[in-house]
């Protein structure tokens, strides 16, 4: 795992033979779609949440291992940076009252690692970016200590052969100049700002690619009405920051590249899809692997004798490809199963908020994923890339692109439009209508009032400025008084300005 990226025969062997088992994965994936050759009982749905870990001060903590051997429970695992931890919460059907238990569920997992993280001397930070971070906090040196981030480190620096650029423009605040950041960084930990919950569903192949893109004409949506990451090294960036940080950290091309048409591994896509094998097609043609390790197993052979195929090659590949929404082959308890994972959604600022956007998500895209006239049958594909950008950087200041409607901002879009889709999108997954009418609220009520996360930390940060603050000052103010918010799990849109 660390040995060096020269000129090393071994490390050209490794990688003949990476890529021709990447193939043969890629083949398997083939003949397993053609085959009928996955299990699909019912729609399970699977939530990840990352966070941050903060000292008294509320400067990046760098402890997680020492919480997570505390919490010694495997649903939190460690993330790239000391100071992230990462839960997975065990997957479950969408129907029923099962997004009120995850909500539950959720708080519980949440409240037992802010214990453990307070006996360590931390406490933990749902937000999309700490704005407490510094240049010193993306040393390599707090890379969480786990050979596979180190090798990912130096595998993406190997392939770009120079500093990380971080480049942007911000939205500005009212009254105010747009703020440029303009800085570099000698490893990835750049990413490890950009903290974030992942909301998976299980789909049935022949209903994959519905769902994909009804998942891309969601995101720049989603994002608008979810932002929550609009600081970063102490400028007033985009609403969801997260966006163009997470391409920038792990974007592994010099500018030579990026200027002949070499695609990102930070990724949305360039087309709507008709199989869940365009996508995995589409990674193993256009990205070289960052990671080329093999197992043993032939997953040819393994399909042959009735076995589910690992595809490790395949899979530890997808992983290095970045995509806002991306395509996920597993194998539970011996069977194969296929999921749409979306990954556009930061973390925080609640529990509540974060169940709000996961409802919202799963039923506006069943709804349009069954529509009689898909969405992306009329609108380009380029339109969706672009509401994605727009919505990430104006928030709900952004013009968004929808078909029958023209351009219009994001919370008419979602009052108007997309929430109808998602309370119907809900009623058909039989999602209770205590829970719907509860967590759409959410949403409603968000768009009503234009606050989300990013919202109110703009606000909060302008006004203490205002008031005299020097900028370091008033994002402390403000991220002391967002976790005092966030502990008593009122959703953010009902929150105050006062100190």
């Amino acid at each position: 795992m660390g040995k060096n990226l020269s000129a090393d025969p071994c490390e050209l062997q490794d990688r003949g033979r990476y890529r021709r088992k990447v193939h043969r994965c890629l083949d398997t994936l083939a003949r397993m779609l053609t085959d009928g050759s996955f299990s699909f009982p019912r729609k399970n749905i699977g939530l990840e949440v990352e966070f941050n870990l903060v000292d008294a001060e509320l400067r990046p903590s760098m402890t997680n291992t020492t919480v997570l051997e505390a919490l010694d429970d495997p649903s939190f695992t460690t993330e790239l940076g000391q100071h992230n931890l990462e839960l997975n919460v065990p997957p479950r059907p969408l129907a029923g009252d099962s997004a009120l238990q995850l909500e539950d569920d959720l708080r519980a997992y949440l409240d037992a690692a802010g214990r453990k993280a307070d006996e360590s001397g931390a406490s933990l930070a749902m937000i999309g970016i700490l704005p407490t971070l510094r240049h010193e906090h993306f040393d390599q040196k707090w890379l969480t200590n786990n050979a596979r981030y180190s090798l990912l480190n130096d595998r993406i620096f190997a392939a770009r052969g120079e500093r990380t650029v971080l480049s942007m423009e911000g939205a500005p605040l009212p009254g105010r100049q747009p703020e440029r950041l303009r800085s570099y960084s000698e490893s990835i930990l750049p990413e490890a700002a950009c903290t974030s919950v992942q909301l998976h569903l299980q789909v049935a192949p022949e209903e994959f690619a519905a769902h994909w893109n009804a998942a891309q004409a969601l995101a720049g949506v989603q994002i608008a009405v979810g932002a929550n990451s609009p600081f970063l090294l102490g400028k007033t960036l985009w609403h969801e920051t997260r966006i163009p940080l997470f391409l920038q950290a792990t974007d592994t091309r010099p500018e030579e590249l990026k200027n002949q048409g070499v695609r990102p591994r930070v990724w949305f896509g360039e087309r709507w899809i008709t199989s869940i094998f365009d996508l995995f097609e589409e990674n193993v043609r256009y990205f070289p692997g960052l990671l080329p390790e093999t197992d043993r197993e032939d997953p040819i052979e393994a399909l042959d004798s009735g076995q589910a195929p690992k595809l490790t090659e395949l899979r530890m590949h997808n992983g290095t490809v970045w995509r806002w929404n991306r395509p996920v082959y597993d194998v539970v308890d011996g069977l194969p199963h296929l999921r749409v994972e979306n990954r556009v959604l930061p973390s925080g600022p609640t529990v509540i908020d974060m169940v709000a956007n996961a409802a919202f998500f799963y039923g506006a895209q069943r709804a349009l994923a069954e529509a009689d006239r898909p969405v992306w049958t009329q609108m380009s594909f380029q339109a969706a890339e672009e509401n994605m950008y727009a919505g990430a950087r104006r928030g709900f200041d952004a013009q968004l692109y929808w078909p029958g409607i023209g351009w219009i901002p994001p919370d008419e879009l979602v009052l108007r439009v997309l929430l109808p889709l998602a309370h119907e999108g809900l009623r058909r997954s039989d999602v209770s209508d205590e829970a719907r009418e509860r967590y759409l609220g959410v949403i409603e009520q968000r768009c009503l009032t234009r606050r989300t996360g990013s919202a109110w930390q703009r606000e909060y940060v302008l006004r203490a400025e205002e008031r005299g603050a020097e900028r370091e000052t008033a994002l402390n103010r403000m991220l002391s008084r967002y976790l005092e918010l966030s502990a008593t799990g009122t959703p953010v849109h009902t929150w105050s300005l006062e100190a």
